[in-house]
């Protein structure tokens, strides 16, 4: 061990007595000081400007707080809890449709068939059922029918109205808010609607013009708006179509009245020769007359 620990240290004496080894000692530490001033300064830099640019930080549109695109708009549903039993029974009448839809949205009442403007919903129990809000609103009128029962008429935003009718009781008043899913009553029977039992009579209207619910339930109420739209549009191409039949057939009734016109005219002229024929051989007649006298 004695031994080890003398040659370690004559090791040590030797590297200790080369001329190169405290110059590489002194460099070492020179490098490492001068890595530690330069890293510090850097920092001190780096501080004041990180501070500056959150004090000067002004946020471009992309990062300001998103708008939302859409507000939340509520889904037009059925007027009764349990939509699961829901069963049309009487649909709306569209001009559209095939022959047996048309047939089903007929009512007869006193010998007599009325185009359906709403629904007649009833349950597939046929019993009575909770009528309730298809949406938020106000209740803009309640009354009683002779023909169609108790009507509760609700009011909503972007001018569209809900119309509920062949009611047995109603459970609201005019000017409540009711939310969407709300009582508004019972379904019951009425005189018009007879053939449909117990159910509630359903109409949707937007600009107080009746669209069919079948087409929205389950749907935005913004869709109201684009069936509008081309309800309007082709409501106008069929005025432009209607206008333009009849000018068509007002053209064909002047040029037959104008043909009637000429025959009638080519009719008379032979007519009126033979007046003037005929006056003329009564004057001749005459002056012979005069003249034998």
């Amino acid at each position: 061990m004695n031994e080890e620990n003398k040659a370690s240290k004559n090791k040590w004496s030797r590297i200790f007595k080369k001329k190169w080894f405290f110059p590489a000692v002194y460099l070492t530490i020179a490098a490492l000081l001068l890595s530690v001033v330069v890293w510090y300064q850097n920092m001190d830099n780096q501080i004041p400007d990180a501070q500056e640019d959150q004090e000067n930080y002004v946020p471009t549109p992309n990062e300001e707080e998103a708008e939302p695109v859409l507000e939340h708009q509520e889904v037009i549903q059925m007027p009764l809890a349990d939509q699961e039993q829901a069963e049309i029974v009487t649909k709306f009448y569209d001009y559209n449709a095939d022959q047996e839809d048309q047939e089903n949205a007929l009512v007869l009442y006193n010998n007599r068939y009325y185009q359906s403007t709403g629904v007649d919903i009833a349950s597939a129990s046929g019993e009575t059922f909770d009528v309730v809000a298809a949406l938020t609103g106000t209740i803009e009128e309640v009354k009683e029918d002779p023909l169609l029962g108790n009507v509760v008429v609700v009011s909503h935003e972007n001018d569209v109205k809900t119309y509920y009718a062949s009611l047995e009781k109603v459970s609201v008043k005019a000017g409540a808010e009711v939310k969407q899913g709300d009582q508004l009553g019972t379904a019951g029977k009425n005189l018009f609607g007879q053939d449909s039992g117990t159910h509630v009579y359903f109409e949707l209207r937007k600009e107080d013009k009746h669209v069919n619910p079948e087409d929205f339930f389950n749907q935005p109420v913004s869709s109201l708006e684009s069936a509008l739209e081309e309800a309007v549009d082709s409501t106008e191409s069929d005025e432009a179509t209607e206008s333009s039949e009849e000018e068509a057939v007002e053209n064909e009734a002047s040029e037959e009245n104008a043909d009637d016109e000429d025959k009638t005219e080519e009719e008379d002229a032979p007519a009126d020769e033979e007046e003037d024929d005929a006056s003329n051989e009564e004057s001749n007649d005459a002056t012979d007359s005069s003249e034998s006298a």
